[in-house]
């Protein structure tokens, strides 16, 4: 499986060839080095309403027709928007999509979304438990630390994908009890260095999470992939 990191918290995933976007913000985030146009997923799954996740989604949706995986308000406005393929579902739900499926878990945070006339599809977030590409991929989305990220951990965590900008997500100390608490295979840090508010040195993260847990931390530029 390839993931890619588009920068933020937006994220690429392919797999027998299948496409799967993260909270796809590419337009107006200025970390991106592509373009909404580089992409046809047949998946699109959001963790959560705000403007830096839900992004390009409604544009790439109706373009390639992709399947969208939201919580039930913001997939019910993604709807409303002329995307066929929004489907709703809520924490503990578990959703297929085309080579793969997703499991809605807790996270906190908030979750809206902004337009010219105010505020619509208020709910909650999410976090993800992402199987594709052979693979158990964990986002926790925009999140505070919490106690129950030991029970992500038991779904066995190849790769855990977590915030650690500070003042709006976890910072760098509890993304790093985060990581104990997940025991994944792997860690890949996001939502950092994107505004000046999330600044955040990923290299003495790294260090850090290769010295105190089992892990492994992968540090990606927007736009560099791996293969996982």
């Amino acid at each position: 499986m390839k993931i890619t990191f588009i920068g933020h918290s937006a994220f690429a995933l392919e797999a027998d060839n299948y496409q799967v976007l993260i909270d796809p913000f590419i337009t107006g985030n200025p970390a991106a080095t592509v373009s909404s146009n580089d992409f046809s997923p047949q998946t699109i799954i959001l963790t959560h309403a705000h403007n830096d996740h839900v992004g390009d989604t409604v544009e790439i949706a109706r373009r390639s027709s992709a399947k969208v995986i939201a919580t039930a308000e913001l997939a019910n406005w993604i709807g409303s928007q002329g995307v066929d393929g929004a489907t709703g579902a809520n924490h503990g739900g578990t959703i297929p999509f085309s080579g793969g499926s997703t499991k809605f878990v807790p996270a906190w945070h908030t979750s809206s979304y902004s337009t010219v006339n105010g505020v619509v599809a208020p709910g909650v977030p999410a976090g993800h438990i992402v199987r594709f590409g052979g693979k158990t991929l964990y986002f926790a989305g925009d999140t505070c630390l919490f106690g129950d990220m030991a029970l992500v951990g038991e779904a066995g965590i190849d790769v855990a994908i977590i915030p650690i900008g500070d003042h709006f997500t976890m910072g760098p100390d509890d993304a790093l009890r985060a990581v104990q608490l997940i025991s994944p295979a792997m860690v890949i840090p996001c939502h950092y260095n994107t505004f000046p508010p999330i600044r955040q040195d990923g290299m003495a993260f790294k260090k850090r999470v290769e010295t105190d847990t089992t892990a492994k931390c992968l540090l990606l530029n927007p736009g560099e992939s791996c293969e996982i």
